[in-house]
Parts: structure tokens; sequence; C-alpha cells
């Protein structure tokens, strides 16, 4: 994949905290593809100051696995809310410098736009990217919301001085819902879209779930000292 060299990670956090406000001018909502094909999970995962990033391709709409492949760096940024980015970013960069594949549209286990600067993971590593991507997070960051329905579907806004940042999916009937934001290169609507129709038999997106259980693994068999 082609990637773009927009600023360095390894920076001082009130630095990180200045690029993140002059990047949020630069997220786009127009889609990046005409048509969906192959559609990609990424995660990160940590072990003694290490980060294993993993990716898991899948062929769309079977969301059957194409492949799978991982790298680990040392750790380099302290832990921050709302800069996560800058700690895993420098693997999952060298991850997608890695791989063969094209994926049309990327899924990250974190935020997008859904940020107090709108600048979350599936956003800002999206921009480096020049790709359509999403964030679906276990957990809200930031702003407002009301519960939604119980019914797989159902969702509410999720609002930032009544500026909607996101939205709170239900992706399974009666289960805690999942937070969706948009990443880059794609609006709310179809991001709503897109998850619910890579959302099988549990809470969590298919793309998401597959690269939470591949770094996982990886994490159990990595030796280190």
């Amino acid at each position: 994949m082609n990637i773009k060299h927009i600023h360095p990670w390894n920076v001082e956090p009130k630095k990180a905290v200045e690029y993140q406000r002059k990047l949020r001018e630069k997220i786009s909502f127009t889609s990046t593809y005409n048509r969906i094909k192959l559609i990609a999970g990424v995660d990160a995962s940590y072990k003694k100051e290490r980060i294993i990033g993993g990716i898991v391709i899948l062929k769309y709409p079977e969301l059957i696995i194409l492949d799978r492949d991982f790298v680990v760096t040392k750790v380099s940024f302290p832990y921050i809310p709302g800069l996560l980015t800058f700690r895993e970013a420098p693997a999952l960069i060298k991850l997608f410098k890695k791989i063969k594949w094209n994926p049309d549209i990327i899924f990250f286990d974190g935020q997008g736009y859904a940020h107090p600067r709108r600048m979350g993971i599936a956003t800002h590593i999206g921009l480096f990217l020049d790709q359509s991507t999403i964030g679906c997070a276990k957990s809200r960051l930031t702003g407002e919301y009301t519960n939604p329905g119980n019914k797989k579907g159902c969702y509410s806004q999720l609002l930032d001085k009544e500026k909607v940042i996101g939205a709170v999916l239900r992706t399974r009937d009666n289960v805690k819902p999942i937070f969706v934001s948009p990443g880059n290169h794609i609006n709310l609507s179809k991001a709503i879209n897109i998850t619910l129709l890579c959302t099988t038999n549990y809470r969590i997106p298919e793309p998401t779930r597959q690269a939470d259980l591949f770094v996982n693994k990886i994490k159990k068999e990595l030796l280190i000292s």
C-alpha cells in the first residue's frame, strides 16, 4: 500500500495534539471505493513493552479470510488518552507497508471521528493511507447519547455539543451497543450500514473480531524475554 508521510510519530505529547488539530481539516467523508471486494480488520495488542499489530483481510460480502499478517515493534510513546495513534501507528504503518493487499475498507478497533479532536486512530491512520476507514470501539471516548433500541440495527446519535460525531449501534438483539464513527473517506450512514453487514453472530463486526483473535493468538505464541 502507498503510505503518505504527513508527520513523524516520535514527538512530544504537546506536538502530537497540535498535529491532530491541524489534520482535522483534511478529513474527507467521500468514499474512495466504487465496489467493495476486500475488507480488512486491524487491531493491536501489547506484551512486555512490545506492540503486536495485526491485520486480517476478508473477501466481501462472504467475509472469508484470505490472509493475515502481523508485525512487532517496541513501544515508543506513553499511554495518554486521546493520543493512542501515536502509540500504535508505528507498528500499524509498518504493517500496511508490508501487506500486498489493497482493501477497499479498513476497520479499526478504536475511534474514528468520535474523538475530542476528531482524530481517532481510524481517522488519523486513514489520512496516512488515503483510504476508507471505519472506527468501531467497544466503549465511548467522548460525546453524549441516549441508549438505542434493543434490536439489531437500532442506533442513536453520539453527540458532542449537538454535533453528530458517531453512532451508538446495536449489532445484536439485546447486547451492549458498540460505538461506530467514520474514519476517513466515508460518511456515518455508510459506516453504520457496512458495520451491520459485517456483523455475524457476535457483538463485534467480523473484521475487527478476527483481527483481535489473531493478535491475541500471536501474543500467546510470542516469546519475548
